[in-house]
């Protein structure tokens, strides 16, 4: 028959299991002024870019030990009519393009992380699948980004290319169809979600 003082000592040794193992979920928001999203394409004239000025998200993470072993949910969301080139033409029909007087909005949402390698305590490369909607058309899309967790920030960074037409969207063109944009974008972004 074991002792008061062994069942004591079991228990503890449980508690300093299970509180070891304890895995924290935290909510976290997008933190515009630390985050970037550049949209690059071709044309037949010259390269151009855009630049993603309001957007929005949020992101739980499971963590444990302070090192990042599980993401729940991310949702993040672009104002298209955000979208600058820093030429109003370009911007107008581009605009046009994305339909945005009626789809007010890029949306990601992620469905599930497939993998996490973490390569230190505070650096993770994250598989992830999920749904991007462009237009109003909804796909769904695979993605490998970077996670850097830095205290109360965790940063996700890489890059995503794009058929515009995959999501119904025709490439824009200008000066009455002389400058036509190639279907192809890549989507670069570093956006940091601090809580």
């Amino acid at each position: 028959m074991k002792t008061s003082k062994q069942i004591l000592m079991a228990l503890g040794s449980l508690i300093i299991f299970f509180s070891a193992q304890t895995v924290l979920s935290q909510n976290y928001s997008v933190n515009k002024n630390a985050s970037s999203m550049k949209i690059e394409g071709t044309s037949n004239i010259h390269d151009w870019e855009i630049i993603a000025e309001d957007f929005k998200g949020n992101l739980n993470a499971e963590m444990k030990d302070g090192q990042l072993v599980d993401i729940s949910a991310l949702n993040f969301t672009v104002v298209a009519e955000s979208l600058k080139s820093g030429k109003g033409g370009m911007d107008k029909n581009t605009y046009k393009a994305l339909k945005t007087d009626q789809n007010k909005a890029i949306t990601y949402q992620l469905n599930k992380v497939k993998k996490i390698d973490c390569t230190s305590k505070s650096k993770c490369i994250v598989s992830t699948s999920g749904y991007l909607k462009i237009a109003g058309t909804k796909k769904p899309i695979d993605m490998v980004f970077n996670a850097e967790i830095n205290g109360n920030h965790i940063s996700l960074s890489g890059n995503q290319t794009l058929q515009m037409t995959n999501f119904n969207v025709d490439p824009p063109t200008a000066m009455f169809g002389t400058i036509t944009t190639g279907d192809e974008v890549k989507i670069n972004f570093q956006i940091t979600f601090s809580k």
